[in-house]
């Protein structure tokens, strides 16, 4: 059998496994899209028990996660994986500990998220997130920086505001669980921060966020994190296809 010209892609998933299969229905269906027939992408996918990773956050053991996240990089670079990709947009805090495990490049979902900032008009972009991602620099700083650039400035809610988008990814979203009065209370998050500085954009910054909220509902540029971030490792895959 000739050698396939996609290339093989590892995914560290479940934190959750709901954002997962986001990620893997989306990857196919990009790389389906281009090629067509029953083309499909080669991926390699280890999937955590989240409740494993969700201890070591709240413990704040994240050197612990850290060198677990190595450990899985390490074994999907061996079963043949080209690239890397984590599902999720918390644990890029760690992704120093995957680059730092493995000779192949990271697809890091803040230069995905970067890129459609900067093609978009959004001038004002609201961070919705876990809190580890809205209030720590990790994530954060590096985006913001990455747009400063270009004139372009970043927000995080109030900190009421930070407690409510954290309590509700990991008590509903993560457990597939949709409410309308939550869908309501982000969307008056993103009211709020048209009234208090001008938001234009809303970055969707927790890989769950786009079960609950869309385009559909509200008239700000919408950057659906998970979606960006398919599409970085469905160009990834295809790169080589002529």
């Amino acid at each position: 059998m000739a050698k396939s010209p996609l290339r093989p892609l590892g995914l560290i998933g479940g934190m959750s496994w709901q954002s997962t299969q986001i990620y893997y229905s989306q990857i196919n269906t990009a790389v389906n899209a281009r090629l067509g027939g029953n083309h499909s992408a080669p991926l390699f996918l280890y999937s955590y028990d989240f409740a494993e990773i969700e201890a070591l956050q709240e413990a704040g053991q994240w050197d612990e996660a850290g060198k677990n996240l190595a450990d899985i990089a390490r074994r999907l670079e061996d079963a043949g994986a080209e690239a890397m990709v984590i599902c999720t947009n918390t644990m890029h805090k760690l992704s120093g500990y995957v680059e730092d495990a493995t000779a192949i490049p990271l697809l890091h979902i803040v230069d995905a998220t970067r890129n459609a900032i900067l093609a978009s008009e959004a001038q004002n972009c609201l961070l919705l997130a876990t809190r580890y991602t809205m209030v720590q620099d990790f994530y954060k700083g590096p985006l913001a920086d990455k747009i400063a650039a270009d004139n372009r400035k970043l927000y995080i809610p109030s900190e009421a505001g930070c407690e409510i988008v954290h309590q509700i990814i990991y008590e509903e979203l993560c457990r597939g669980i949709i409410r309308p009065e939550s869908r309501k209370a982000y969307l008056d998050i993103i009211d709020q921060s048209v009234n208090e500085f001008g938001a234009d954009g809303v970055i969707l910054g927790c890989t769950e966020i786009g079960m609950l909220i869309g385009t559909q509902d509200t008239q700000l540029t919408v950057f659906d994190t998970t979606s960006l971030h398919c599409k970085a490792a469905a160009d990834f895959i295809c790169a080589d296809v002529t």
